[in-house]
């Protein structure tokens, strides 16, 4: 399939032009390949970072199977922060396991897809731990966020702080950056 025919799109809506030999300019650095880190600092992923996008965090479970869950995140510049109430059936999974993919995309077209692994690190915590009150005044509102927290603060009386530091990074922009699978 051609990529001006790509889901039924043309080149233009697509807003895409193939790259060729001759197209990229001379001295022009080559596009970071799959993997590498620094595809955190493309508008891209920083844009899905600090997005009000739940994360999806997929693992292996105690029992073989693997599970991918949403979860609330917050970006510290150089790992992903995320907390669940310390009885979440996950956080045995992830102690037993603690390799983990991450994901963060839109539905949008053309849609951004931010592709994580790492190793999570479990930390207990008294209370709420810091980055959870932080996203959560990220996905509602500073005002509902607060009241959120407070809320779950009268319910639970401790969290463990989950902590991924990046291992290999792709991203998917589907305008420069396509699947590997994809014939461009």
């Amino acid at each position: 399939m051609r990529v001006s025919t790509l889901l039924g799109y043309t080149a233009a809506e697509f807003n895409y032009t193939p790259a060729t030999p001759t197209s990229r300019k001379k001295g022009a650095p080559m596009p970071v390949k799959q993997g590498d880190l620094s595809l955190l600092q493309h508008p891209a992923s920083q844009e899905m970072l600090h997005s009000k996008i739940p994360a999806r965090i997929a693992y292996v479970a105690t029992d073989g199977t693997p599970r991918a869950v949403p979860i609330w995140f917050h970006w510290n510049g150089s790992e992903i922060v995320m907390a669940s109430p310390s009885k979440a059936p996950k956080l045995k999974s992830l102690a037993k396991n603690p390799k983990v993919a991450l994901t963060i995309d839109e539905n949008g077209f053309p849609c951004k897809v931010l592709l994580i692994r790492g190793t999570a690190r479990l930390e207990p915590v008294n209370g709420i731990v810091p980055e959870y009150a932080l996203a959560a005044d990220r996905y509602f509102g500073p005002e509902q966020g607060k009241a959120w927290v407070a809320q779950l603060a009268a319910m639970i009386s401790s969290m463990v702080r989950i902590t991924i530091t990046p291992e290999w990074v792709g991203l998917l922009d589907f305008q420069t950056r396509f699947p590997s699978a994809l014939p461009l």
